[in-house]
């Protein structure tokens, strides 16, 4: 191949994958990747991560709010342990809840912010402590996260 040709396709071929990844939504916390499901309406928020049987380390589920206020969570039909991450309007972490385990019998325990939040993130547990994720850790979002309801 001439390597005027191939200039251009190795350009191409690199825009392409570009334009895939920011097509898939994915997150960064403290300098790793995620993939990401997006919770962005009250069925999917309420649905969540229930009835998963198991959670791929490099794996999220991102939950985004119309609004920023104090949230909690619970693990009800969660049959995998979690990190739940509280990010407050500006995307900085503001609260952990960190190997939350699943609820096996009503009423199940309910995991609160310390503060507001408008994005909570969820992470296979101990996928927080593994990277070093801290209060103030900012979340990169990419991808489009879509209408929120």
């Amino acid at each position: 191949m001439k390597p005027t040709l191939f200039v251009p396709l190795l350009l191409a071929a690199g825009c392409a994958v570009a334009a895939q990844r920011a097509s898939v939504p994915a997150v960064e916390l403290h300098g790793h990747h995620f993939s990401t499901e997006l919770a962005t309406d009250d069925a999917s928020r309420e649905h969540g991560l229930m009835m998963r049987t198991q959670l791929p380390p490099d794996h999220s589920m991102l939950f985004v709010f119309p609004d920023s206020e104090p949230r909690w969570f619970w693990m009800k039909n969660t049959l995998v342990p979690l990190d739940i991450l509280y990010f407050d309007t500006d995307r900085k972490l503001v609260s952990m809840q960190l190997d939350v385990p699943p609820c096996k019998a009503d009423p199940c325990p309910s995991y609160p912010s310390d503060a507001p939040a408008r994005y909570v993130l969820e992470l296979a547990a101990g996928t927080a402590r593994n990277i070093g994720a801290q209060t103030g850790d900012a979340l990169t979002i990419e991808g489009n996260v879509g209408t929120v309801r």
